[in-house]
């Protein structure tokens, strides 16, 4: 199914201190008299997924790991294992990889986990649904969530217990909404956009992420290189992705539009072509027309735009009364009103003044394009 598999497997996790050493890192300890990593490398490869990327905190821990799995692994599986810095966190982790990653979606599984879920099963749902991200949840243990606050005498205060706390649509196929850890302490605050879109919201507390995701790699990428500052999958990026899959909703009650079943907005003049897809998160304007096999993503497309055949729009905002002929590429850019975009046109990362003609065959990266004032004479 063209899926690239990154397994996180830790390294010498110092919460596990001493039961974890140089000796023993995190992923060989054993479970059943099994290194605990053998549950998941045999999970994937009963799934026929045998090419993976094991991703190891420290080049010491790296090392015995990488051992052990030539060792047990041989003829079996096809495995690179990939060293990061230590206490980088899961997205850390990942972002240190990401050079690795070419495969259209990537299934993200954490190296101590032991459940017999198919994962071919989860990439199927990630793949029905066309999905940003697709996570494995499950029923918080019976003993309760985890406990968080310092251990005192009897005569102490109670620990202080935290939940997670996910919104599902009342199919219980998408998950809404998500606050972990600190956030479950503040005020949680839900989009009323969300809501109107889903009708109703059902509210768990007993449910527990099972650290295994599907996630379209282009999106994944796109969040990690933009926020540099985040640190794990499941308290920054998953809860960041359920946040902002509905962002244009957020000015749907000014805008007069609903949302359509793909949680976009298409103005009911605008026209598409045959074989042409606006996917989630976009905006189609009033009166705009897009021709034959033409692929808008992510983006925002005004008023009364002509958009030939076989263009294709990602990550941009054009404005109004823009001309775009066949066989263009508009990537990351902003294209502002009256622009003419001649045929087979490439735009990555650009942003083009009003009124501006780019010549048809033209490639541009990283570029600033605007008509040249022109000077007045005294």
């Amino acid at each position: 199914m063209d899926f690239q598999v990154v397994v996180l497997a830790g390294g010498t996790s110092k919460n596990l201190h001493p039961i974890v050493s140089k000796e023993v890192p995190k992923a060989l300890l054993p479970v059943a008299n099994r290194p605990v990593l053998s549950y998941v490398l045999e999970l994937l490869e009963s799934s026929n997924l045998k090419d993976l990327i094991v991703v190891v905190e420290g080049e010491d821990a790296a090392l015995r790991i990488g051992g052990w799995i030539s060792a047990a692994y041989v003829d079996r599986l096809s495995v690179e294992v990939a060293a990061v810095p230590e206490d980088v966190g899961t997205a850390g982790a990942l972002r240190a990889v990401a050079h690795l990653l070419t495969a259209k979606d990537i299934l993200v599984v954490s190296g101590d986990l032991v459940c017999d879920v198919p994962l071919g099963a989860v990439a199927a749902a990630h793949r029905r649904h066309d999905a940003v991200v697709t996570a494995l949840l499950c029923a918080a243990p019976v003993s309760g969530p985890l406990e968080t606050g310092s251990s005192g005498g009897k005569d102490k205060a109670k620990k202080m217990t935290r939940y997670n706390i996910i919104g599902l649509d009342p199919t219980r196929q998408f998950l809404l909404f998500v606050a972990t850890g600190a956030e479950v302490e503040k005020d949680l605050r839900i989009q009323r956009s969300m809501l109107r879109s889903v009708g109703k919201m059902e509210i768990r507390s007993d449910l527990m992420d099972a650290h295994l995701y599907a996630f379209k790699r282009a999106v994944l990428q796109e969040v990690l290189d933009q926020h540099g500052t985040f640190h794990s999958i499941r308290q920054d990026v998953v809860p960041y992705l359920v946040r902002s899959q509905l962002v244009i909703g957020e000015a749907n009650h000014l805008s007069g539009y609903s949302f359509s079943a793909q949680n976009n907005i298409i103005h009911p003049s605008a026209e598409l072509g045959a074989k042409t897809t606006v996917g989630p998160h976009c905006m189609l304007g009033e009166g705009s027309q897009l021709g034959d096999k033409c692929s808008v993503k992510r983006s925002a497309i005004g008023r009364h735009c002509r958009i030939g055949s076989n263009v294709k729009i990602v990550n941009s905002v054009v404005m109004n009364h823009v001309t775009i002929e066949d066989g263009c590429l508009v990537q990351g850019s902003v294209v502002c009103s009256n622009v003419h975009l001649q045929d087979h046109v490439v735009l990555k990362d650009c942003q083009v003044g009003a009124g501006f003609v780019v010549t048809a065959g033209s490639d541009h990266k990283s570029e600033s394009l605007a008509r040249k004032e022109k000077s007045s004479s005294q």
